[in-house]
């Protein structure tokens, strides 16, 4: 049986702001439309709903993130800014050419360091996590080796 990853989903509030975040670190916005009604909230169990999607692509096509303003029902919980240890806690990983320059872009922006500083693990990747829009936690790499 195969499989492929299709796409990596995170709510949003101000999705306009998370999509020029997303497009400054080097995706494309594959399309944006509104989620509603009975069938849309069997998927996620939510019952009626209705949700701003807005579909990013990486460059190469092979990866997407589905970012999600909820309008109805509204937002009950608020888990941007916790920990990097806590349990089902989500964290996206995008490989960068270039991690000072990415960095440089993408601070305007908002993206705060989480730890003091970008780190090399061996002579094979440089690494960080960032805080994005709203708190959101993304991890960048950048290959050395």
């Amino acid at each position: 049986m195969g499989i492929r990853m299709d796409n990596v989903g995170i709510v949003v509030e101000d999705l306009t702001i998370a999509i020029d975040f997303f497009r400054e670190l080097g995706l494309e916005l594959e399309g944006r439309a509104v989620a509603e009604g009975e069938w849309a909230g069997r998927v996620t169990g939510l019952g009626d709903q209705r949700v701003e999607v807005a579909m990013m692509r990486t460059p190469d096509g092979h990866g997407r993130l589905e970012l999600s303003r909820f309008l109805e029902p509204t937002v009950v919980a608020d888990n941007r800014r916790a920990p990097v240890n806590a349990l089902g806690y989500l964290r996206v990983m995008f490989e960068v050419d270039d991690i000072d320059d990415t960095l440089a872009r993408l601070r305007p922006y908002g993206a705060e360091l989480v730890g003091p500083e970008v780190v090399q693990y061996e002579d094979v990747y440089r690494l960080c996590y960032i805080r994005g829009p709203e708190g959101v936690l993304i991890g960048l790499a950048q290959s050395i080796g």
